[in-house]
């Protein structure tokens, strides 16, 4: 499913499709806002959301073999929620 799916689901609750693709826009801004604030998203039955910082390392040049500093950098994370983990298996 990608953001056009998800935004046509939506339209067969709400109504009309320009609503629709407000409100899954307006759902992703808000997530992303609260990731780079560093919060945590918590979707109750589905999961959470939040920021984990990767730390700096060293690793390899895969063409010339030549060891490389990798700067640490923030990442999101998503761990499913019990509900979702269930639905899938």
């Amino acid at each position: 499913m990608n953001k056009g799916d998800l935004i046509n689901e939506v339209a067969k609750v709400v109504g009309t499709k320009k609503d629709a693709q407000a409100a899954v826009d307006t759902s992703l801004e808000s997530n992303t806002k609260a990731l780079k604030k560093k919060d945590t998203v918590t979707l109750v039955g589905f999961g959470t959301f939040r920021v984990d910082k990767r730390e700096a390392r060293k690793g390899r040049n895969p063409q010339t073999g030549k060891e490389i500093k990798i700067p640490a950098k923030n990442v999101p994370k998503f761990l499913p929620g019990k509900a979702l983990k269930e639905a899938v298996n």
